[in-house]
């Protein structure tokens, strides 16, 4: 029973950790959505790279090149005249690619999110970090249970603790991953116009950020498992020893007892360590009789 009751520990410390890894690496990326821009192609700046970044930039050589009817022909002409833009964007930061120095261009999310909306942003950053905090805590205590040999009963304590603590985390988790979920809707229809997607998804960061959640609540019913098991096993035990002893036939004492007071009357005559009167007189039946009943009464 203590080796498989180990096993299981340590399946459950794997499991939160492996959920820890992956919401420390989901909350500090910007991949948990991902999409497409529709942006009208800048003009060509340099005539020796405009044939080289064409498909980036529109090239023109008339002198009116900036005048504002050529911007908006520009706006409404086919599609050679727009560019798809790919963009990500996460709790901290939302980047876009650029196409003039070949990188990106990264804003604040928080900026770019409705003010009506940033309240709902902010709980879900509070409640990210609180998982993140509770899951930390649930591997130091599963920690010191596998690694420290400690006591049975603190064992238990130790896992009853870890159990508390993983499915808060977990509560936690899922809020927070539902409300940034929200927040991004709401800054999809509500956001600045120079941001808003034509077409996106969810990106890696999101799906590991719910599956460090499924090893969250894959470890808490791992541990509660894992001490409801236990007490059951004590009260299965416990259970058993009564009825052991319930089903115990009772003798009574002085039937037990007679066999070998057969004996021990028997070898009365030939002891020695019987204290008998030595003041010379005789020994009779009564003396014999006091004797016995006194050793008698010591021998039970």
């Amino acid at each position: 029973m203590g080796l498989s009751r180990r096993h299981r520990a340590s399946v459950a410390l794997t499991l939160n950790a492996l959920a820890l890894i992956f919401s420390i690496t989901a909350f500090s990326s910007s991949y948990w959505c991902q999409g497409t821009r529709k942006v009208p192609k800048p003009f060509c700046t340099s005539a020796s790279k405009a044939k080289e970044r064409e498909a980036y930039c529109i090239r023109f050589n008339s002198s009116d090149a900036n005048d504002s009817s050529v911007v908006q022909y520009t706006w409404e002409a086919g599609d050679d005249k727009f560019i798809q833009r790919h963009f990500h964007a996460g709790i901290w930061y939302s980047c876009e690619e650029s196409f003039a120095d070949g990188g990106e261009k990264c804003r604040s999310f928080i900026t770019l999110t409705p003010l009506e909306d940033r309240g709902v942003l902010w709980l879900s950053i509070v409640a990210e970090l609180l998982y993140i905090t509770l899951l930390l805590t649930g591997v130091s205590l599963m920690s010191t249970e596998v690694f420290h040999y400690t006591t049975l009963i603190d064992g238990l304590k130790l896992n009853a603790f870890a159990a508390i603590v993983t499915v808060l985390s977990g509560l936690f988790g899922m809020v927070a991953h539902m409300m940034y979920t929200t927040v991004f809707q709401m800054t999809v229809n509500l956001g600045p116009e120079d941001w808003k997607p034509q077409s996106w998804d969810y990106g890696w960061s999101y799906c590991l950020a719910w599956g460090s959640f499924t090893c969250c609540m894959a470890a808490s019913v791992t541990t509660i498992n894992r001490y409801t098991k236990t007490i059951l096993e004590f009260k299965h035990k416990r259970k058993n020893l009564e009825r052991s002893l319930k089903n115990k036939p009772k003798v009574p004492a002085c039937a037990a007892e007679q066999p070998v007071w057969d004996m021990y009357i028997g070898s009365v005559p030939n002891t020695t360590d019987v204290d008998l009167p030595s003041n010379g007189q005789s020994t009779t039946s009564a003396d014999v009789s006091r004797v016995t009943k006194t050793q008698t009464e010591e021998y039970c």
